[in-house]
C-alpha cells in the first residue's frame, strides 16, 4: 500500500462518527456585515463590521438615532415602501477620501453638511450594499422586508422624515463600521425599513412561456403604435387646493399675502387632466431636490374628507370707496340745412 493510500484510509478512520459539518442559516445578522464588507471591497476599501445592533422603532425616534451632519438617504422599494440609510460623517469621509484620493487619512476630518454630490459619491456604495443584502437574503423568509430597496433621493436634514415616511414601525440596522487594512478609521452604517415587510416570500420561478411567433407586420405595426404614444402628449396638473375669493381680495393681494388651504393639502394632491377630470391622487413631496407627487394607491381605503380652509377675510371692497364717475356728456349733432337750387 502506497504512502497516499495510508494517510487516505487514515483520514477516513478519523472522520468516522464525527456529525457532518452543516451551513448555518443566512440571517440578516450575518447578510449586512459581509454585504457591507463586500461592497467596500469592490472599491478597494477594506471594511469590517465590529458590531451590529437591531431595533425596533418609529417614524417619532428615528431623527435621534441619527448623529449630526449625517448623509440622510431616502431608499424606496416594494409597493411604494420607503426607507432610510444614514451615513454619519465619519463614514461619508471614509468614502469620499478613498474615491478620490486612494487613501484614508490616519485623522477623520470634521464633520460638515453633506452636499448633493457627496449623495451622489455615496450613491454607488449604498445601493451596492442594498443589492448585496437582497441577494444574500433572497432565498428566505426575511427578503420580504429586506429586498428591492434602492436609492431614491437625499435630504437636507432630518425635518422632512415626518412628511416623506410613513408613521409606521420600523426595523432598524445600526453598524459600527471600521476601515481600512490596520483599522485607521471608524465609522456607523443606519439602515431603517417598515418592519411590516411588503416583499414576496420566496418562490420557484415558474418556466418562461415560448413566445409567440411575430410576422413583419406586426412588428411594423408595433414600431408605429410605440412611435405614436411616445409622441403624444398629455397634461397633468397636480391641484393642492382651489379657493373661491372674492374680487375685492384678488385686487388687494401683495408679496407675502397668505392664501387659505386644507389642513390635509399636503396627502391629499389631486391629479387633473383636461377639463379638470379627476384622474388620481397623490401626496407632496421631492425627488433629487426638485417637488414631486407620489402616486397614493388607489386600491386603498379611502381616507377622511379634506378639511374646510381657514375663513378668508376678504376686507371692503376698494372699489365700492371710490366716488361714481359722472355720465358721459351728450353730443348733439345738428342737422345741415337743405341747399338751395341754383338761380331760386
Amino acid at each position: 500500500m502506497t504512502e497516499d493510500q495510508q494517510q487516505s484510509v487514515m483520514r477516513r478512520k478519523a472522520s468516522s462518527g464525527q456529525p457532518a459539518v452543516t451551513l448555518a442559516p443566512v440571517t440578516a445578522a450575518r447578510a449586512i456585515p459581509l454585504a457591507l464588507a463586500r461592497t467596500a471591497e469592490g472599491m478597494g476599501l477594506p471594511l469590517r463590521v465590529a458590531q451590529l445592533r437591531e431595533s425596533r422603532m418609529v417614524l417619532a425616534e428615528l431623527p435621534e438615532a441619527l448623529e449630526e451632519f449625517s448623509l440622510l438617504a431616502v431608499i424606496e422599494g416594494p409597493k411604494e415602501g420607503l426607507g432610510l440609510v444614514a451615513l454619519p460623517p465619519a463614514t461619508l469621509a471614509a468614502l469620499i477620501e478613498f474615491q478620490t484620493l486612494g487613501v484614508l487619512a490616519r485623522s477623520a476630518p470634521a464633520p460638515r453638511k453633506p452636499t448633493r454630490i457627496d449623495a451622489a459619491m455615496a450613491a454607488e456604495f449604498i445601493d451596492g450594499a442594498l443589492t448585496r443584502i437582497e441577494a444574500e437574503l433572497s432565498a428566505t423568509d426575511e427578503a420580504i422586508w429586506a429586498g428591492g430597496f434602492r436609492y431614491a433621493s437625499c435630504l437636507d436634514g432630518p425635518r422632512p422624515l415626518g412628511l416623506l415616511l410613513e408613521d409606521t414601525a420600523y426595523r432598524v440596522w445600526q453598524a459600527d463600521l471600521v476601515f481600512g487594512a490596520e483599522g485607521e478609521r471608524a465609522g456607523g452604517f443606519l439602515w431603517a425599513v417598515p418592519a411590516e415587510g411588503r416583499g414576496q416570500r420566496p418562490a420557484a420561478v415558474p418556466q418562461a412561456a415560448p413566445n409567440p411567433v411575430r410576422t413583419e407586420e406586426d412588428a411594423d405595426w408595433t414600431r408605429r403604435m410605440e412611435a405614436t404614444l411616445m409622441g403624444t402628449h398629455a397634461v397633468l396638473d397636480a391641484v393642492l387646493g382651489r379657493v373661491t375669493l372674492p374680487l375685492a381680495a384678488v385686487l388687494r393681494f401683495s408679496p407675502g399675502t397668505q392664501i387659505p388651504i386644507a389642513a390635509d393639502s399636503l396627502e391629499q394632491l389631486q391629479l387633473e387632466g383636461h377639463g379638470r377630470r379627476i384622474l388620481g391622487r397623490a401626496r407632496l413631496g421631492q425627488l433629487h431636490g426638485f417637488r414631486a407627487v407620489r402616486l397614493a394607491d388607489e386600491a386603498a381605503q379611502p381616507g377622511p374628507a379634506r378639511a374646510a380652509p381657514t375663513e378668508f377675510d376678504a376686507g371692503s371692497s376698494p372699489i365700492a370707496a371710490r366716488p361714481a364717475a359722472p355720465p358721459p356728456a351728450r353730443l348733439e349733432v345738428a342737422e345741415p340745412a337743405p341747399r338751395r337750387a341754383a338761380g331760386a
